[in-house]
């Protein structure tokens, strides 16, 4: 048999490993800790690497399997969830450029950060629950990467939501972890309820979520968008404002810095490399969808030029590494949106695998950075010099911006939040005052004498 005609035979069992080996993790540690049997840390330092090894290893095989099948969109069908006459929800994984490459790239900077973080995190009390949030986004990301239809994607998209979060409150012990993972899980529910309106209006249209029926079953970037213009815009809207807040785009950017009170593996390898990006991954997958509408893609270069000077301006007045570098790289996610809007689909994934991966040296890096600093200090005998103060009224102006961070919380908290809940407490009022009416007068109730 030759190689062109084992490839189709191999290529449905190659393609499963990658997706089975973090699910297979995930059981182990979450079955343990359920029934509060505690792994040793060489036991989960060993299942970890095994698993990122065998995800690798798969995703190049399959890669080369590709190749040599001279295969670029490759569809396995794993059957439905759910089969509703006029209503279908599948499970579908497609390997074709855009997701191989984020499939590599996954495994390749979580088993980097995994053997870091097996140092890192040594003798901590959460070590366990560390590995399964771990674990539990490994298997979010390779979902997301290689989603077929937008349920498969919705459920990659909240196990990386939901460990994220997790991970932010990591130090639980502490009231500002479990408040700024507060803060970030409802930024995240705001860009799930993106993603679900825009499976709703998919199925509402062609009842069905299939991305190669919404743009073609082509090769990655060749799809062409195959709805109405209406439909694209209204789709390509909810798909824009879910990659915002996935992405930390502009009005949404407040979360990012109060991510970064997670263990440093998390913030390198969740915020600054990979979670981070999803969102710009998700703009590449429905490129054409966008390309289609000349409102959509002004909205996505202006959203993400928009993002990318700001974010620019706050990383310049940041006290801190870990929240200079959680801004440097959303000035770099700005700058990817920005080229997804300009049709720029290649370069833009050139850009997003090169800065991941800078941004993960960077991040695991901080800790003996600032260790290096504090020893060359010592060495020189006094501070470093500090940056100059701003002099004229712009300039000072915009270090106040800078330093509030664009006041983006804040406006979020005055417009957007508080309006809502006092919408949600006159309803309230309203629905117990129509009960009461209806209802009428409560009765008394007769007490039996004894």
């Amino acid at each position: 048999m030759t190689a062109s005609e084992l490839c189709p035979t191999l290529l449905p069992v190659v393609g499963l490993v990658p997706i089975v080996a973090p699910f297979t993790l995930v059981m182990v540690l979450g079955v343990a800790s359920l029934v509060g049997v505690r792994l040793p840390e060489a036991a989960i330092n060993a299942l970890v690497r095994v698993t990122m090894l065998v995800g690798f290893a798969a995703s190049i095989g399959m890669f080369a399997l590709m190749q040599l099948g001279g295969s670029r969109h490759v569809v396995l069908d794993a059957g439905d969830w759910v089969e509703i006459p006029g209503y279908d929800f599948d499970i579908k994984f497609v390997y074709d450029r855009l997701s191989v490459a984020m499939l590599l790239l996954s495994y390749l900077l979580c088993g980097i950060v995994g053997k870091f973080a097996s140092r890192y995190m040594h003798r901590e009390g959460g070590y366990n629950r560390f590995f399964t949030l771990y674990t539990l986004f490994v298997l979010g990301m390779v979902t997301a990467s290689l989603a077929g239809t937008i349920e498969t994607l919705f459920s990659g998209w909240e196990m990386v939501g939901l460990s994220s979060a997790l991970l932010v409150a990591f130090f639980q012990e502490r009231p500002a972890p479990s408040r700024n993972a507060l803060r970030v899980w409802i930024v995240y529910r705001v860009s799930d309820a993106a993603l679900l309106l825009a499976a709703v209006v998919m199925h509402h249209r062609s009842s069905r979520g299939d991305f190669d029926r919404l743009l073609s079953a082509q090769p990655w970037p060749e799809g062409v968008c195959n709805v109405p213009p209406d439909d694209a815009l209204i789709i390509g809207g909810l798909l824009i404002l879910a990659a915002a807040g996935k992405s930390a785009l502009v009005p949404f950017s407040g979360w990012l810095p109060r991510a970064m009170e997670g263990p440093t593996p998390s913030s390198a390898v969740f915020y600054g490399a990979m979670s981070v990006h999803l969102g710009a991954y998700l703009l590449l997958r429905v490129a054409p969808l966008i390309e289609c509408s000349p409102v959509l893609t002004a909205v996505v270069i202006t959203l993400g030029l928009t993002t990318a000077l700001f974010a620019a301006l706050a990383a310049r007045v940041q006290t801190d590494i870990k929240s200079a570098l959680s801004f440097a790289s959303l000035t770099q996610v700005g700058l990817i949106v920005a080229e997804i809007g300009f049709g720029w689909d290649y370069f833009a994934l050139t850009h997003l695998i090169g800065h991941a991966c800078l941004r993960t040296l960077q991040f695991v890096r901080a800790p003996s950075l600032l260790r290096d600093r504090r020893d060359l200090e010592n060495n020189l005998g006094g501070a470093l010099p500090a940056a100059a103060v701003p002099s004229s009224r712009l300039s000072r102006g915009l270090y106040r911006l800078a330093l509030d961070r664009g006041f983006l919380d804040t406006a979020l908290t005055d417009y957007l939040v508080t309006p809502l809940v006092r919408l949600l407490q006159a309803c309230d009022r309203l629905e117990l005052r129509a009960t009461a009416a209806v209802n009428g007068p409560p009765t008394p109730r007769k007490v039996d004498a004894e």
